[in-house]
């Protein structure tokens, strides 16, 4: 599979409106945000085929892979950036120096990662914004751009944060947020889960763990990493085309069974019912 790298901090790249996508599927060994211009089809991010049309942002992670498939005339908006970038940038240094390892979370939810109804506007006024002044080249425009392009990426974190407990925020305790990240970058990994191994990872106690997790998020850690899988299960069933048995492996639960029995348990319905009802 051919994978692009970044030779510079960032890049803003516009295409024309195109009749079909002239890339087969590649990979990135940087970030990558994708904004929809124009136009309706299919967005395939490690083989989870999501719908997309005018206005949605996508994010893809290093390491990703990724095609589109065009259902109609479609213009794309790329903005790419570098792990370097997030810590070089003046004013915004202490909040885009921590948006790395939030940043990187957004590969387990497919769709538009632009959760919040009011950020949308928000970001279609900047994205605007930045197809202006990338086309114009005005005075400070290097400048310009890079604030616009920090804004952006706040927002995107702020969106993506919203599947953290409703304590824990960026102010919260440093240990708090690295173990929300570490549950989240190891989901699809039952036995990096248990207690004792999050436990000696961070070198605290798992008895601690229990009590310092609890007063941080308001739930227990088990009470999180199942709450967060079923949101990634309500994902998956909304967004992709994914069997239950397949989302059931991909998540560490043992079979479809088991899936459909938690489910059930926390949310009052099964899967498909879920599915069904939502969509």
């Amino acid at each position: 599979m051919v994978k692009d790298n970044l030779y510079e901090p960032f890049q803003i790249v516009l295409k024309e409106v195109m009749d079909k996508c002239p890339r087969l599927e590649h990979a990135h060994s940087f970030f990558e945000l994708v904004y929809i211009v124009s136009g309706t089809g299919k967005q395939v991010i490690n083989k989870t085929k999501v719908d997309y049309r005018a206005a949605h942002l996508f994010l893809l992670t290093p390491e990703d892979s990724h095609v589109f498939e065009f259902e109609t005339p479609t213009q794309l908006l790329f903005i790419r950036f570098t792990k370097s970038y997030l810590g070089t940038n003046g004013q915004a240094h202490e909040t885009l120096n921590r948006l790395d390892n939030i940043l990187r979370n957004a590969r387990h939810e497919p769709g538009c990662i632009l959760h919040l109804h009011a950020d949308r506007n928000v970001v279609k006024a900047i994205m605007e914004a930045i197809v202006q002044e990338h086309e114009q080249h005005g005075l400070y425009h290097e400048d310009l751009l890079r604030h616009y392009v920090n804004t952006l990426l706040v927002i995107v974190a702020r969106n993506i944060s919203q599947r953290w407990p409703d304590a824990i925020h960026e102010g919260s305790d440093e240990k708090a947020v690295d173990i929300l990240h570490y549950i989240q970058s190891h989901i699809h990994e039952p036995d990096k889960l248990k207690a004792d191994i999050i436990g000696a990872h961070f070198g605290i106690s798992e008895t601690y763990l229990g009590r310092y997790f609890k007063k941080h998020s308001n739930e227990t850690l088990q009470q999180y990493i199942t709450n967060y899988k079923l949101t990634l299960v309500e994902n998956r069933l909304l967004h992709t085309n994914m069997r239950i048995g397949e989302i059931a492996d991909e998540l560490g639960f043992t079979d479809k069974s088991h899936l459909n029995r938690i489910f059930k348990k926390h949310r009052g319905m099964n899967p498909s019912a879920f599915k069904k009802e939502k969509s």
